[in-house]
């Protein structure tokens, strides 16, 4: 409580003593007057004496109150007076470190003037020399020239004549001693290289020996008795007509005792006729309808065949992540021939002489085993174009993503392009090796059967051609067309066109029959 409102109170209650004395008085005697007055003037005492010594109390608290906010701000001012004292010697040091960066920089400047002047000056100094010894140069190539000049009418040859003649006796010294020297070297190379290339190949030889097998064009099927010929042969000859228009093979029914003969260049096709032969006897019905069938499943089977005898040759070489189609063109290579030597056998032979030849050379047998196996694959594909089987091969292993030094021995395996790996070089020779062993391969039916081959490809280049197959030894032509997008005009202008095309294009003995077939068939069924 402020001093002044406590005064106050303390008059207001003094004046409200007075005028409760008063009534007092007013009311009581004399004496009861006196008493009120005192006990007035006592509690008027008392409320001075207190209100003095609140005043007192107020007035040293409000002291106290102003020496500590007076404390306060003085600190506050000290603090701020000394971080305005560190912010000035900061703001010192700085601007004498501006001035040291300052004195160095000019220091540097003074310096780079300096070098700048002693470069121009060496700058000046070179052109004077250089200047010398142009002019020196040119002192020296005019008595140069007049030497040269002095022993030309000494020799009687000209500067150019002099340099020819020199450098012509220094060229057939050099070539002479060179001579000499890289013939002994070949010398001595061609005797080592001779003799380990033998050693490698005797044993390689030695360590893979196979049998000789020479693949024929026919096939004899063995009959229990001659009246199942009638039964082969059909009415007027209409069920080995059949079995000739579905197979491809010619079917040879003659006086042999209980044998027919399959005679066709494609071993394959051979294979397939034998087959269905055989389901044929020993079923016993025997008609167009179901001689076409037979034939049907029997081309599955064999496709199916193909595929395991592939898988099998691959497990058998322990060559393993070959890719399906390669799988299935090295199963076909069974029935295919390459000069009379059957393929497959061919390539195992090369596959496995190729592995020991790179071992013993210290290269990677499993490539090696590798690409002798799929060296000849290009001899596979139905479809032949004009490349050569070395290059179609490399093109189909490219294809199948083989690795790039299979592909490259595959192709240069008969030089058709460049070797860039010594495996390439180690298929080669293997191929030579296994061809050229005495009774493996015969050229006679090697070319025979390509030029049956051409005359089916002839064919097959005609609009409309369904199946073509040479039979007789080459000699009959047999044409089936599509009725459909071939008339009978159309047919009989195919087969002079194919004879005139075939006396163009090709070389054959004798003639060769041409026989355009065409047949409409309408099937139905009752339900």
């Amino acid at each position: 409580m402020e001093p002044i409102t406590l005064i106050v109170s303390i008059v207001i209650a003094a004046g409200a003593g007075l005028g409760l004395g008063k009534v007092v008085f007013t009311a009581k005697t004399g004496k009861e007057r006196e008493e009120a007055e005192k006990e007035a003037k006592r509690i008027l005492a008392d409320a001075e004496s207190k209100a003095e010594s609140l005043r007192k109390e107020k007035e040293l608290q409000a002291k106290e109150k102003f020496i500590h906010l007076k404390a306060e701000h003085e600190s506050e001012v000290q603090k701020k007076n000394q971080s305005m004292q560190s912010r000035e010697q900061s703001v010192q040091s700085k601007e004498q470190a501006f001035k040291q960066k300052e004195n160095t920089l000019n220091q540097k400047l003074e310096q780079t003037s300096r070098k700048e002047n002693e470069l121009e000056q060496k700058k000046q100094q070179l052109e004077r020399a250089s200047q010398n010894i142009a002019q020196q140069e040119q002192e020296l190539s005019k008595s140069h020239q007049k030497m040269v000049q002095a022993l030309e009418k000494v020799a009687g040859l000209s500067a150019d004549q002099a340099r020819s003649q020199l450098m012509e006796s220094l060229v057939d010294e050099a070539r002479s001693r060179s001579s000499a020297s890289i013939k002994e070297i070949v010398d001595e190379a061609k005797l080592s290289a001779h003799k380990q290339a033998k050693k490698v190949v005797i044993e390689t030889i030695q360590r893979c020996a196979t049998e000789h097998s020479i693949e024929n064009s026919i096939s004899v099927f063995q009959i229990k008795n001659d009246e199942i010929k009638g039964q082969i042969i059909g009415r007027e000859g209409r069920n080995i007509r059949a079995l000739e228009a579905a197979t491809g093979v010619e079917f040879q029914v003659d006086d042999t005792p209980e044998a027919i003969i399959l005679s066709c260049f494609d071993p394959l096709r051979r294979e397939i006729a034998r087959i269905a032969l055989h389901r044929l006897v020993s079923d016993g019905r025997i008609h167009p309808a179901r001689i076409e069938e037979v034939v049907a499943k029997t081309k599955k089977q064999i496709e199916e065949e193909i595929v395991e005898i592939g898988e099998r040759t691959c497990i058998d070489l322990g060559i393993h992540g070959l890719h399906a189609d390669l799988v299935r063109m090295v199963g076909k290579m069974r029935y295919r021939s390459s000069y009379g030597q059957n393929l497959l056998q061919h390539s195992r032979e090369v596959a496995n002489l190729c592995a020991t030849m790179a071992s013993e050379l210290g290269l990677n047998p499993k490539l090696a085993k590798r690409a002798g196996l799929l060296h000849d694959i290009g001899k596979v594909p139905d479809d032949q174009p004009d490349l050569p089987h070395a290059l179609l091969g490399m093109q189909l292993a490219e294809k199948c993503k083989e690795h790039p030094i299979i592909c490259n021995a595959i192709g240069a395996h008969h030089d058709e392009i460049e070797m860039t790996d010594p495996i390439s070089a180690i298929i080669q020779a293997c191929d030579a090796i296994s061809g050229s062993r005495p009774g493996a391969r015969r050229e006679v039916v090697e070319g025979y059967i390509k030029r049956l081959k051409e005359l089916e490809n002839l064919a097959q280049s005609f609009k409309g051609v369904e199946k073509a197959f040479a039979i007789q030894a080459g000699r009959e032509l047999r044409v089936v067309v599509e009725a459909e997008k071939v008339t009978d005009e159309q047919s009989e202008l195919m087969s002079v066109e194919l004879s005139q095309r075939i006396q163009n294009e090709m070389q054959y003995p004798g003639q060769i029959k041409v026989t355009v077939i065409r047949e409409k068939r309408a099937v139905a069924y009752a339900k």
